[in-house]
C-alpha cells in the first residue's frame, strides 16, 4: 500500500456494512423532521465506519435542514463535555461531529473534526471535510490565518499537494509579504507536477486499496464470504424461479426467505427493497412488517457486538454508555414497530405482550399496565404478562394493585419451583415488604430460597428483614 499515506486505518467490511443500517435508519427518521435522532442513528453509524464519506454528507445535510428549521446549537454544559478532548481519537471525532451537527458553520468544531479524523487515520473523512473547513473559514468576515495553516499541514500529511497549494494560497492572501509562505506555494506547486503518483486527481483512499487488492474478499470477509457462497445456489434458484413468475408472492417470498438467510446486509436490503415493493403494491401489512424484523435482527446482531466489546472491556466508561444508549435506541425502533403490527392485528394478543415488555423496559410502567391487561387474557401469554403487570404496578406506586395481581397468579399457576413460580413469589414478597407486612413478605422469600437458595438477592433480604424488621432497599 505505498500509494497510501502510513497511518490510513482500514475499515472491515462488515463494520461498513452493520454501520450502513444505522445510516439508513437515520436518513429515514430524518425524513421524518426527527433531526436529533437521526443526528444520533448517523453518529451511532460512524462509532462503526467513521470514514464513510456518503454518511458525513447526509448527515451534513440534515444538520443543515436542522439548522434552516430553527434548531439551535447544543446546550452549553454538553457542548464543553464534547469539546474536552480525550485519548481516544476516534471519539473526538465523534465529539466534534456531534457539535458541528448542531452548529454546522462553526469553524472551530469543523477543525477538530479535521484534526481528530486525520489523527485517527480516517484521510477519507478529511478530505470531505477539509473544502468544507476551508470554504467556511474563506468566507468568515474574519478568516483565520492559522486554521488554513493547519489544513495546508494535513494536507501535506496526506501528500495531496494540490490541496495543500490551495489552502496556502489562501493563506497568503491574509499574509501577502510573507516571503517564506510565498516560497512554499511554489514549492507545493512544483511538488504537484513532479509527483507521479496523481494524488491531484482525487479519489479516495477506501477506492485505492480496493484496486490495490483486487479481491471481493476485501468487500465481505471470509466468513461472509463462505457463507454467501454456500447460499449462491438457492438465492440464484429462487432468484430465477421468481424472475418466471413475478406476480406470485409465493415465489417473491422464497425469495425473500433465502436472502434473508444470509444474514448479510447487502442481501437483506435486497430482501427488504422487495418487500417494500409488495407492500406498496399490495397494502398487505405482513410485508412492511417483514421488513420491521429483518431490521431488528440487524440491530440485535449489533447489540450482541457491543456486549461482546463492553464485556472484554468492562471499565471503558465510553463503552458502557454507547451500550446503554444503544439498548434504549433498539428498545424503542422495537416498540414503534410492534405498536403498527398491533394496530394492524389487533386481536393477535402476542404484539400487545411485545409492546408491554418494551414499554416497561423503557421506564414506562404506567402506559405498559392497560397493555399488559389486555395480553394476559390471552393465556398463552397470561403468566408472563401477569408477572410484568404486577411489576408495572409496583413500580408505577400502586401496591395494592401489585399484591392482588401476583396473589391470584401464585394461586393459580400450577407449577411449582420453576422460573416462573420464583419470580411471582420473590415480587410478592417485595411488594409485601413494601407494605410493611413483614411477616408475609418472610414467608414469601422462605419459599423462592428453598427452591433455589442463589435466586437474585433474596438471601440478603431475609437475613436483613430477620435482622431490623424493615423493609429493606
Amino acid at each position: 500500500m505505498a500509494d497510501v499515506p502510513e497511518g490510513y486505518k482500514e475499515i472491515p467490511p462488515e463494520d461498513r456494512a452493520k454501520a450502513k443500517v444505522f445510516f439508513d435508519r437515520g436518513k429515514t427518521v430524518a425524513g421524518t423532521g426527527n433531526y436529533e435522532y437521526a443526528i444520533e442513528m448517523y453518529l451511532q453509524g460512524f462509532s462503526l465506519d467513521p470514514d464513510a464519506i456518503d454518511g458525513h454528507q447526509e448527515l451534513r445535510d440534515i444538520s443543515l435542514k436542522r439548522k434552516a428549521s430553527g434548531g439551535k446549537a447544543i446546550g452549553f454544559l454538553e457542548g464543553m463535555k464534547l469539546k474536552r478532548p480525550g485519548n481516544d481519537d476516534k471519539v473526538n471525532m465523534l465529539n466534534a461531529e456531534k457539535l458541528m451537527s448542531y452548529d454546522p458553520g462553526n469553524t472551530d468544531h469543523l477543525q477538530s473534526l479535521l484534526q481528530s479524523a486525520y489523527r485517527g487515520g480516517y484521510f477519507d473523512t478529511v478530505l470531505w471535510v477539509g473544502p468544507i473547513f476551508q470554504k467556511a473559514n474563506a468566507d468568515d468576515k474574519k478568516p483565520d490565518f492559522n486554521k488554513f495553516i493547519v489544513l495546508r499541514d494535513i494536507y501535506k500529511g496526506l501528500k495531496r499537494w494540490r490541496l495543500a497549494a490551495d489552502a496556502c494560497q489562501y493563506a497568503l492572501k491574509l499574509h501577502p509579504l510573507d516571503m517564506d509562505l510565498s516560497t512554499e506555494l511554489k514549492n507545493l506547486g512544483a511538488q504537484d507536477t513532479m509527483d507521479s503518483a496523481g494524488y491531484s486527481k482525487g479519489g479516495s483512499f477506501r477506492d485505492q486499496i480496493r484496486d490495490m487488492n483486487k479481491q471481493s474478499l476485501l468487500l465481505t470477509g471470509d466468513k461472509d464470504f463462505a457463507d454467501l457462497d454456500a447460499q449462491a445456489g438457492v438465492i440464484h434458484a429462487a432468484e430465477a424461479e421468481y424472475k418466471a413468475n413475478p406476480h406470485d408472492p409465493s415465489k417473491a417470498m422464497k425469495l425473500v426467505d433465502a436472502l434473508e438467510k444470509t444474514e448479510h446486509p447487502d442481501f437483506e436490503g435486497r430482501a427488504i427493497d422487495l418487500l417494500q415493493q409488495l407492500y406498496d403494491t399490495t397494502r398487505q401489512f405482513r410485508y412492511r412488517q417483514r421488513i420491521g424484523l429483518i431490521h431488528m435482527k440487524q440491530l440485535a446482531r449489533m447489540e450482541r457486538s457491543k456486549r461482546e466489546a463492553l464485556t472484554l472491556d468492562p471499565k471503558n466508561e465510553d463503552l458502557r454508555k454507547e451500550y446503554i444508549d444503544f439498548r434504549r435506541e433498539l428498545t424503542e425502533f422495537e416498540l414503534k414497530e410492534y405498536e403498527m403490527a398491533s394496530d394492524a392485528y389487533p386481536t393477535e394478543m402476542r404484539w400487545k405482550f411485545e409492546m408491554g415488555r418494551r414499554m416497561f423496559s423503557l421506564s414506562n410502567f404506567v402506559g405498559a399496565i392497560p397493555i399488559l391487561q389486555s395480553a394476559r387474557n390471552d393465556p398463552k401469554f397470561r403468566n408472563d404478562a401477569g408477572i410484568l403487570l404486577g411489576l408495572a404496578f409496583l413500580n408505577a406506586g400502586y401496591l395494592d394493585e401489585a399484591d392482588e395481581t401476583l396473589a391470584i397468579l401464585i394461586r393459580d399457576y400450577q407449577l411449582k419451583g420453576d422460573d416462573r413460580s420464583k419470580e411471582m413469589y420473590y415480587w410478592r414478597g417485595r411488594v409485601l415488604e413494601q407494605k410493611g407486612m413483614i411477616e408475609e413478605a418472610l414467608q414469601h422469600y422462605s419459599q423462592v430460597v428453598q427452591w433455589d437458595f442463589n435466586f437474585k438477592d433474596v438471601q440478603a433480604r431475609i437475613k436483613r428483614l430477620k435482622s431490623t424488621g424493615g423493609p429493606t432497599a
